[in-house]
């Protein structure tokens, strides 16, 4: 079934404390934001509105740096009016066509959820995710005499919440009254629409207070796996001045012979990068028989690595290259050399290794005949 999203994402969030509003701040490597964004066009949304406040598009196209699929409207001052805004910017989808409402601060949207509330339309107005009041319930005010209430038949809404779009506009458009609706299946309630409730997922919170934010951090490694890919590399010595090893240009009485800059750490630790994520490696993606590579600086392989891991939603943990050869002496940069590999990563300087070693005169290396490079690359990304 073809649908649409809108993720609200225009409030302050007061409530979280001090620092950027939720949905900005990073959590487990990706803003909060971000988390939903993927969810929903892996889910197969064919068009993503972020309703947002016009003054953040700075921190909006960070967020979703190299994500494709969405676009953007202005938020209103209420979540009600946010949502009609998203509504609005649908206009170009078929009017009966199934669309998602979902708050930017329930990051852990899964798969599941998305097909259940859509499946639901079939025979309803609204689906909404929800979960079963566990706990007793109590009313009166804190400090002071309560009373128990009963909890059956009672849920806790989530979101996404699922509606064709022209029934939710037609409930919004009728919507009368001095209280601001807490949210859309309220609205079409109102309207005299049929809301029905779909199993929730747990690991939909909200995030609405700072302590919440610990926990989510915690969930959000359960729902993220580790990879781990190696590299390879290898090029013959040949005439030259000097050497680029691992992103820093060495003087030398030879230099590395290849289709590029023939930086064997650098080439070596991009396959690694290309690796960890199944992306095959350097010559699927830079063929040494295209033109434009020859003689190109190896950092643009290497960024465009770990670009890829950045828009799975992944990011790097740790690298690791070891260079192997009897020459040059690597001791002297390799210092500089963690420190570029740290710059072109955006690693903490901690996170980044180079090692040197001979193999003791023996091999293509230890006859002085090339140069040698392994590397590992860690990487974590969505389950």
């Amino acid at each position: 079934m073809t649908f649409s999203a809108v993720i609200v994402a225009a409030g302050s969030g007061t409530r979280a404390g001090p620092g950027q509003a939720k949905q900005w701040r990073v959590l487990a490597g990706k803003t909060v934001l971000r988390w939903s964004a993927e969810a929903l066009l892996a889910g197969g949304a064919q068009k993503l509105v972020i309703v947002a406040d016009p003054e953040a598009r700075p921190q909006l196209d960070e967020a979703l740096d190299g994500l494709a699929g969405w676009t953007t409207t202005a938020g209103g001052a209420t979540r009600a009016l946010s949502v009609q805004a998203g509504l609005a910017a649908l206009a170009d989808r078929a009017a009966d066509e199934p669309v998602l409402i979902h708050d930017a601060a329930r990051p852990f949207l899964g798969a599941a959820t998305i097909v259940s509330v859509l499946k639901a339309l079939d025979d309803a107005d609204g689906a909404i995710p929800a979960l079963p009041v566990a706990d007793t319930l109590k009313s009166g005010a804190l400090d002071s005499s309560v009373v128990t209430k009963p909890r059956n038949d009672l849920w806790r809404a989530q979101t996404p919440q699922a509606f064709r779009r022209d029934r939710l506009l037609a409930a919004y458009a009728a919507w009368t009254g001095p209280d601001e609706p807490t949210d859309d299946g309220q609205v079409v309630e109102r309207h005299g629409g049929r809301v029905v409730v779909v199993p929730g997922d747990p690991m939909l919170m909200k995030l609405t207070y700072p302590e919440d934010f610990a926990m989510a951090e915690t969930l959000a490694g359960r729902a993220r796996i580790t990879r781990m890919g190696q590299g390879f590399d290898a090029h013959r010595w040949g005439p030259g001045e000097s050497v680029w090893l691992c992103g820093v240009e060495i003087a030398h009485d030879e230099t590395l012979i290849g289709h590029s800059d023939a930086d064997a750490g650098l080439h070596a630790l991009t396959d690694a990068i290309l690796g960890a994520i199944g992306e095959g490696d350097i010559g699927d993606h830079f063929p040494p028989t295209d033109p434009q590579w020859k003689g190109a600086a190896s950092d643009k392989f290497l960024i465009h690595a770990a670009n890829l891991v950045r828009q799975r939603g992944g990011s790097l943990v740790n690298v690791d290259v070891t260079l192997i050869c009897e020459r040059p002496k690597i001791k002297p940069h390799r210092a500089a050399m963690r420190e570029r590999l740290a710059q072109i990563l955006d690693l903490p300087l901690d996170r980044v290794s180079v090692k040197a070693t001979t193999t003791e005169g023996m091999g293509f290396t230890g006859r002085g005949e090339g140069l040698a490079a392994q590397a590992i690359a860690v990487v974590e990304t969505p389950a």
